[in-house]
């Protein structure tokens, strides 16, 4: 399936009817709402519920990691306006 493709604008995810995405690879069509990816097996997207995969993404927690490493020098702001 390619990205030109007028089927993309009709197809939905069988879950919550919304708009999938085509991946980059173009060999799954991808729901970011609810991060479930559904494979394209011989140009035919594969919709049913039950073939849809949960993706995990590891990227964010890395950067909320980041984010929390970051709070403790906001505290340290807290403490000088206080003292």
């Amino acid at each position: 399936m390619n990205p030109d493709d007028p089927l993309l604008k009709i197809l939905a995810c069988p879950l919550d009817k919304g708009p999938l995405i085509l991946d980059e690879n173009g060999d799954a069509l991808y729901n970011p709402r609810l991060r479930r990816r559904y494979p394209i097996v011989d140009g035919i997207p594969q919709l049913l519920p039950s073939s849809g995969v949960q993706v995990v993404e590891e990227e964010p927690a890395a950067e909320n990691e980041h984010d929390v490493s970051a709070d403790p020098s906001d505290s340290a702001g807290g403490d000088r306006a206080s003292g």
